[in-house]
């Protein structure tokens, strides 16, 4: 059977990225997705979920409108009956050193990465609420346990979004709902080419990977299997927890002793 059979999952930022390879993943284990993103149609990840879910329906919308949140929720419950999983994922990224960040731009990223969090949490709770059940994953980042540089306003966000996790799971843990974060290192997505595709950055952007102990960014299905973990019964015991798929980038530092002591410091092959 199905991991996620006769299940329900709304996702927001369902159109690309993280989003989109969480809703391909969930239908092939048998769940109902209902996306939610500012795009009008989503990338081929989405497009694909779509045809393996029955019914799976998009609706367009900004994370930071608690309305259409409302909207959203209520018309998944109404079709489909039941909401059994939230995946937020919908963000952005921006920053830099506080004193050159406009308060417009630090409110822009808080409002989309930490409010569209609350607001569409609020609006599922209740229904999980009525139901006695639920599984909710918040996308955070590594960027929200440790600081990075230039990354005030993202740091902040992803900080608060894993605090809101941990303070969800005590409210509503005897309610029979689980909550829980997701913290991805540096992952192949439309967000991370933007950031670090251009020709200026490119020695940063290899010091950054070769930062991440398995020598290689991740890949959008490789956080979709943590989140399809973490959404189905086999984490039944788990809420609370910021789990950490970053392959190796914050287990600490590598300065060549191993090499030293024999080990072949170069990648194993993906």
């Amino acid at each position: 059977m199905a991991r996620l059979e006769g299940k329900v999952a709304l996702i927001t930022g369902a159109a690309s990225g993280l989003g989109s390879a969480c809703a391909l993943r969930f239908a092939q284990e048998g769940a109902r997705v209902a996306g939610f993103d500012l795009t009008p149609e989503g990338d081929a990840a989405w497009q694909e979920a779509a045809q393996v879910a029955p019914g799976a329906s998009f609706r367009v919308g900004d994370v930071r409108d608690d309305a259409a949140l409302g909207a959203f929720v209520d018309a998944a419950r109404e079709e489909f009956g039941r909401v059994d999983i939230l995946v937020n994922s919908a963000g952005v990224a921006a920053g830099g050193p506080v004193h050159t960040v406009e308060p417009e731009e630090f409110e822009r990223v808080i409002d989309v990465n930490l409010k569209g969090t609350f607001l569409a949490c609020r609006r599922v709770l209740p229904v999980m609420m009525k139901g006695g059940n639920g599984s909710i994953v918040n996308l955070a980042s590594v960027e929200g346990i440790e600081g990075f540089e230039g990354g005030s306003s993202y740091n902040a966000s992803k900080g608060a979004v894993v605090l809101l996790t941990r303070n969800m799971a005590i409210d509503y843990a005897r309610q029979g709902i689980r909550v829980n974060a997701i913290c991805p290192g540096f992952i192949q997505t439309p967000m991370l080419a933007g950031l670090w595709d251009q020709p200026e950055v490119e020695e940063i952007r290899e010091r950054i990977k070769e930062a991440h102990q398995l020598g290689r960014f991740g890949q959008p299905v490789e956080i979709a299997n943590a989140a399809l973990f973490l959404a189905s019964e086999e984490a039944s015991f788990i809420t609370g927890h910021a789990l950490v798929v970053d392959g190796g980038y914050t287990a600490g530092h590598r300065h060549g002793i191993a090499r030293l002591m024999g080990l072949d410091s170069a990648p194993p092959s993906a």
